[in-house]
């Protein structure tokens, strides 16, 4: 692997856990299970963007494999930052 793709990864990774951990602060401070959804959803994106230089350079899985693997992480974190947008938050229910 290219220490230039390296290094745009981890950033990407960084810059996703950055956003993540703004999600978490924004759901400690309302309470609100949507924020909460949004901070796990960028975690996981976050994870998916370094999980398959891992998983092709340390692991051993063929670049298709870990491409796969990389994506279906991503497609996750994208479905529970989907449901954080759309699903029904319960804090807002009750009020």
């Amino acid at each position: 692997m290219h220490i230039g793709l390296i290094i745009a990864k981890l950033v990407t990774m960084a810059l996703g856990f950055i956003i993540a951990f703004q999600a978490y602060r924004g759901y400690r401070r309302s309470n609100s299970q949507s924020m909460l959804y949004l901070a796990v959803g960028f975690a996981i994106i976050s994870f998916g963007a370094i999980i398959e230089g891992i998983l092709f350079d340390v692991v051993g899985l063929t670049f298709q494999n870990a491409g796969t693997v990389a994506t279906a992480i991503v497609a996750i974190g994208m479905l529970t930052i989907l449901y954080a947008l759309y699903g029904r938050d319960s804090k807002k229910l009750e009020d």
